[in-house]
């Protein structure tokens, strides 16, 4: 069955939230575990639809995974198998995040071309340059990226852009080869961070975390650990921009505030009255906002993945904002859908110009990825009257739980079946 939101708007969201482990961490702790025969326990974890997505995968390469509540305890065997070239592999992007620990652990890896959001093209070039760099040979066969080596070995790599991933399978590969990798212009998220912490912790000897350049001294072996997941910073950030576009007072824990400087920053200008605290922050608001421009930038600059919702803040904001995209080129679909919503918007290439509309109009819309579908519902939480959101699995992917929180905020919405 295909569930949808029925989201009725008006309401001022008032309470306090509180946000569990990041998607964007989580499923890429859960990847590393793969580097250390025995038990490896990780606490905090998010209830969405991708942790079960990467059991299955982890689970078609040989270990023996336990989802309880928040704690998902994976068992890695002393023989992992190196072919993830199945199903559930293709069904979301973070799958690929097993490449650089199979090609460490085992000499080889055959892992399908992921699927995921429809956000824009995402290669795996340098993921495979990386790699090559540290002596293996990579090669897309058969719908699958294939890497094979001998032995890894250290190398000075540089990265054409901070990207995450590329970022995350270098480091994962690096902790097993023999010498010293260094890593330039590496991404800096704060999940890097989570990723490296966790692998310290098995015995990695890695230095730099946190900054665009990480040094990794390879290890010979790692053992299991128990790691608790860092907060959901783009949970944390929906949430924050939801209090602000309904004029809500909303206070959010399970969050490092500096993981959200600039866009809690960008809430400020836009008029908003925020506090922070060690592990948390109160965003309220009590008049329309003005309009403020944005631009995605790896961290710590604004994140691709608040877009969607600095471009619906803009759209019921008092002026105009400019919104430009630089990570992904295709992110701006979710445009068309806050047009029907009657939001003024218009695209030029990779920026978006919306000036500001008293409210929103309601209609029926569809989700086309994560952040969009979240994106949409605060939008309709703006409208007259009740929206319809399509296509809802997507939120269900990396939102714990979204309707019944937003219920406890004073949102009027439910979720139906067809």
């Amino acid at each position: 069955m295909k569930d949808r939101f029925l989201v009725t708007g008006g309401s001022r969201l008032r309470g306090a939230v509180k946000v569990s482990g990041a998607k964007n961490s989580v499923l890429k702790l859960m990847a590393a575990a793969l580097l250390a025969e025995g038990t490896t326990v990780l606490t905090n974890c998010p209830e969405i639809l991708d942790v079960p997505l990467m059991k299955d995968v982890l689970e078609g390469l040989g270990c023996t995974v336990a989802i309880e509540g928040s704690t998902v305890t994976i068992t890695t065997p002393a023989e992992v198998s190196s072919d993830a070239d199945f199903e559930a592999v293709r069904q979301f992007r973070a799958s690929v995040c097993v490449l650089g620990p199979l090609t460490a652990r085992c000499g080889r890896a055959v892992v399908a071309l992921p699927g995921g959001d429809a956000i824009g093209s995402r290669p795996l070039d340098m993921h495979q340059s990386g790699l090559e760099k540290m002596g293996a040979t990579t090669r897309i066969l058969h719908g699958a990226v294939v890497a094979e080596a001998e032995e890894l070995h250290g190398a000075e790599i540089n990265l054409d852009f901070p990207s995450v991933g590329a970022t995350e399978n270098i480091l994962t590969a690096a902790v097993l080869a023999k010498g010293r990798t260094v890593l330039d212009n590496a991404a800096r998220e704060p999940e890097i961070v989570d990723l490296c912490l966790m692998l310290k912790a098995m015995g990695a000897q890695i230095e730099g975390e946190g900054t665009s350049t990480i040094t990794i001294d390879g290890v010979d072996k790692l053992h299991p650990t128990t790691h608790e997941v860092i907060g959901d910073r783009i949970v944390a950030g929906t949430w924050a921009y939801a209090a602000v576009m309904t004029q809500g007072d909303i206070t959010v824990g399970g969050i490092a505030p500096r993981h959200l400087h600039l866009p809690l920053e960008k809430l400020k200008v836009a008029g908003a009255d925020i506090e922070t605290y060690e592990n948390g922050f109160r965003v309220r608001m009590d008049h329309r906002p003005i309009a403020v421009d944005y631009q995605t930038l790896p961290f710590p600059g604004f994140p691709t993945d608040l877009q969607p919702m600095a471009i619906g803040i803009s759209a019921i904001a008092k002026g105009t904002s400019v919104i430009t995209e630089n990570i992904f080129e295709a992110r701006f679909r979710f445009v068309d859908e806050m047009t029907r919503l009657g939001a003024d918007a218009t695209v030029d290439g990779h920026h978006v110009v919306l000036r500001g509309v008293d409210q929103l109009s309601s209609t029926s819309v569809w989700s086309s990825d994560i952040r969009a579908g979240a994106g949409l519902v605060l939008a309709a939480l703006c409208a007259d009257g009740t929206t319809e959101v399509h296509d809802v699995y997507h939120i269900d992917r990396g939102y714990p739980k979204f309707v019944e929180f937003l219920q406890s905020l004073g949102a009027t919405i439910e979720r139906v079946s067809d």
